[in-house]
């Protein structure tokens, strides 16, 4: 099970990267519309990954930017520094 949420982690990391990259493309090429589409596509992705991370693992932010299970499970995890990967 640890080995799954490793890599599901890696996985939403690796989207996230996409979605910073080309918001930061963005930010100077606004109107390319591939590059729009493309962001939106990772985005819509990287909700939807990490919905799922939170549905098996728990939240993997908190100030109510996630919801949590009872009981409260956000100290349960370990702290991202603590992930060996």
């Amino acid at each position: 099970m640890e080995k799954e949420r490793v890599e599901m982690l890696r996985r939403i990391q690796e989207v996230e990267f996409a979605c910073i990259d080309l918001n930061l493309y963005l930010d100077t090429h606004p109107t390319d519309q591939r590059a729009l589409m493309e962001f939106n596509s990772y985005s819509q992705q990287l909700m939807m990954m990490k919905r799922q991370f939170e549905s098996v693992y728990g939240p993997m932010t908190n100030f109510g930017f996630s919801q949590s299970q009872y009981p409260w499970a956000w100290l349960e995890d370990p702290w991202p520094w603590e992930i060996e990967y």
